[in-house]
């Protein structure tokens, strides 16, 4: 049989893959995408950044994936002219009790090579963000931001014109896995593949059962919500501003991310989302919710994370909540400059059954099916380079 490879899913990660699928076997390739237009989810609805490295496990896919993402994006962006902006990146340690995990996410980022690093005091960090509150930070000049959304579509351009498919309005309902092909079924008719490769996002586990896959790890829903400052308070912002991450909780906190296109954003929050794709609280799935709360990692979880659970759904509702925990790094932020809510999105995090994050990128295979398990941040700056791990050490290898 020809070889057919079917990719589920149309955000940048299955783009990227169908791309260096087309571009590098010659195999025929489709990608089916249930939403009327690519990069409709995580993709084209993060805050944009291409990530350095600062934060991930040496020796881990993340870290490694994240290096390699990096360079190939920044390269693709200058030969396709999309914009790509290293505006930097300063982690701030606001007092003296972060300085311990500054220091241990230093030495984590030198092992990881991020170019450019540099510990900066209190003076020296005034003189990158002059309005920012803090005693120390990391500087990681390199960190960029991009359009996802502008990049996928330019890769699904390369993907069509070497004779790639790429069927929009196709959710998949089934797949039936036979000795050597792979019988799917969509809204808009059933393919058969010689193998497929599965980059379904929200929707991961959901696909992963279809085909047969173990059920965890599970992806609960959290939604990230922004707000956009005004124009004039911009200019407090010159680049991007983060936290020190704190390993007792799985989410990152409250930052400011200025865009290609000149905004900043404050954010994301995290809260829990009651719909797989529930980018605001009037969207609800009970069955969505339900299936959240009967998997066992649940009570676990909950019991672990509650208060800062609560932390984090009242700033969502009451904005002046929000404004503190922004405030701690721009004393001078008011409230009318947090002038817009911004396009909210929800986090595919996959979580074991001990209620445990699973950390890193997770890939897992069921036959001629190969699943991406786990793809958070950074994926969509390591997207390039998860294509080119996907080709090296998955379904194509033993064609070879």
């Amino acid at each position: 049989m020809e070889q057919h490879i079917g990719i589920i899913g149309g955000g940048i990660l299955g783009i990227a893959i169908a791309r260096a699928i087309t571009l590098q076997t010659g195999y025929r390739v489709t990608v089916l995408e249930k939403e009327s237009n690519l990069a409709s989810h995580q993709t084209g609805r993060n805050s944009g950044v291409v990530h350095a490295g600062l934060y991930y496990q040496p020796g881990s896919l993340k870290a490694e994936l994240c290096a390699k993402g990096r360079a190939l994006t920044r390269e693709y962006c200058q030969e396709h002219q999309l914009p790509y902006q290293e505006l930097g990146k300063v982690v701030v340690a606001l007092d003296e009790s972060q300085l311990g995990r500054l220091n241990a996410m230093e030495e984590r980022a030198r092992i990881n090579q991020v170019p450019g690093l540099s510990r900066l005091n209190r003076e020296e960090l005034l003189s990158i963000e002059p309005h920012v509150n803090g005693i120390a930070a990391l500087h990681s000049p390199r960190t960029a931001s991009v359009d996802y959304r502008a990049i996928t579509k330019k890769m699904a351009e390369e993907v069509t014109d070497a004779g790639g498919k790429i069927l929009l309005n196709s959710e998949v309902s089934a797949i039936k896995i036979n000795t050597d092909t792979c019988q799917v079924n969509t809204s808009q008719g059933t393919h058969t593949f010689s193998e497929m490769i599965v980059c379904a996002g929200l929707q991961s586990d959901v696909i992963a059962q279809m085909v047969g896959a173990d059920p965890s790890p599970k992806i609960l829903p959290f939604r990230g919500e922004y707000w956009v400052m005004s124009q004039d308070s911009a200019a407090m912002v010159k680049g991007m501003i983060y936290p020190v991450p704190d390993p007792n909780f799985p989410f990152l906190g409250v930052h400011f991310t200025r865009g290609v296109d000149g905004d900043v954003h404050v954010g994301p929050n995290a809260v829990p989302a009651l719909a797989r794709e529930g980018y605001d609280w009037k969207t609800i799935s009970a069955k969505d919710t339900f299936d959240s709360l009967r998997w066992p990692g649940a009570t676990s979880l909950l019991i672990k994370y509650w208060k800062m659970g609560l932390t984090e759904i009242a700033a969502s509702l009451f904005k002046p909540l929000y404004l503190k925990q922004a405030q701690g790094y721009l004393p001078q932020l008011r409230s009318s400059d947090l002038a817009a809510k911004g396009r909210a999105g929800v986090r595919a995090q996959a979580w074991s059954k001990d209620g445990s994050l699973l950390d890193d990128f997770a890939i897992d295979q069921v036959g001629p099916v190969t699943l991406l398990r786990n793809a958070p941040s950074p994926a969509a700056t390591s997207a390039m380079a998860i294509a080119e791990y996907v080709l090296k050490n998955y379904p194509l290898k033993r064609h070879s």
